[in-house]
């Protein structure tokens, strides 16, 4: 990286991170906190029964030794431990407006970050292709926090695919203790259903599509040449013949029925966001959709 782009990134560094403070404090802190309640009860303490107790939390050794009934009292985890796992794939880096997907993506991660960190949560990143390009285990504070923006927006991966099961798959393995998953992707991929609901049952996973606009529906342009930024492959369309963008928008609802029965089956709440709309609305009605 360049001297110039190093000034660059922390210029953006530096931007989001005033940007996610004042939101994540201002508009997010309270919605985060009320959303995502804590992972278990941990014990703190015997006390007489009383009238009303459930009868599940008798400690019948300490009612033997006391020769009076106690139970188990209990106080509730409320510390989180919170993983944003960010697709850095190929298709990430595409932008036909003033942002890509990427960037998108680092803005609402940031925003994640600093909830989390106004709550006392540990939050961790993983950066992910076709493998696992990056993991930060879960921590605490600002420097960690803008350590993993930074990473976002900088990161050079080694792979250019996607693969969501992969993502899914280290997630499982790694995170040893119940955690609250932010999947940032595109979900340009497939045969990743499986191993998602896999994750879904042993963390409480978040999906967030991040798409651009022409990816939805195809300017009439004329005659393009498209690349994939993941395979390399080549073709050229004609964007002016009614056929193919009829074809093509086909294609894509498709895709999206399908992705909306993948979450729908595991239960998973989601949310999508353009690269030229502000996110904010869509996280608001997220966070209140999960705290009814």
């Amino acid at each position: 990286m360049s001297e110039m782009d190093r000034d660059e990134l922390m210029a953006e560094v530096r931007d989001l991170e005033i940007k996610a403070k004042r939101l994540s404090r201002e508009s997010f802190s309270g919605e985060y906190h009320t959303s995502f309640k804590g992972q278990g009860l941990d014990f703190e303490d015997y006390r007489e029964y009383q009238h009303g107790d459930e009868t599940r939390f008798i400690d019948w050794k300490v009612t033997a030794r006391m020769r009076e009934p106690h139970i188990r009292t209990f106080r509730e985890e409320r510390e989180l431990s919170v993983m944003l796992a960010v697709d850095v794939s190929g298709s990430g880096r595409y932008a036909s407006g003033r942002l890509s997907k990427k960037q998108k993506a680092a803005r609402i991660a940031a925003v994640l970050a600093f909830c989390a960190k106004h709550n006392g949560d540990k939050v961790g990143l993983l950066l992910f292709t076709d493998r696992t390009e990056l993991y930060l285990p879960p921590a605490k504070g600002t420097k960690h926090v803008l350590r993993m923006i930074r990473e976002i927006l900088g990161f050079v991966p080694e792979g250019k695919g996607t693969s969501i099961a992969h993502a899914c798959d280290f997630m499982i393995k790694t995170l040893k203790r119940k955690s609250l998953v932010f999947m940032i992707s595109d979900f340009m991929d497939h045969d990743f259903s499986r191993k998602l609901g896999a994750m879904s049952r042993q963390h409480e996973t978040i999906a967030m599509r991040v798409y651009d606009p022409v990816e939805e529906a195809l300017p009439m342009v004329g005659k393009v040449h498209l690349t994939d930024p993941e395979t390399g492959y080549q073709t050229m369309v004609n964007t002016n013949n009614a056929n193919v963008r009829m074809g093509y928008s086909k294609l894509n609802r498709r895709r999206l029925e399908g992705l909306q029965r993948v979450f729908s089956k595991y239960r998973i709440a989601s949310m999508e966001t353009s690269t030229e709309e502000d996110f904010l609305p869509a996280l608001h009605l997220l966070f209140k959709r999960i705290h009814k």
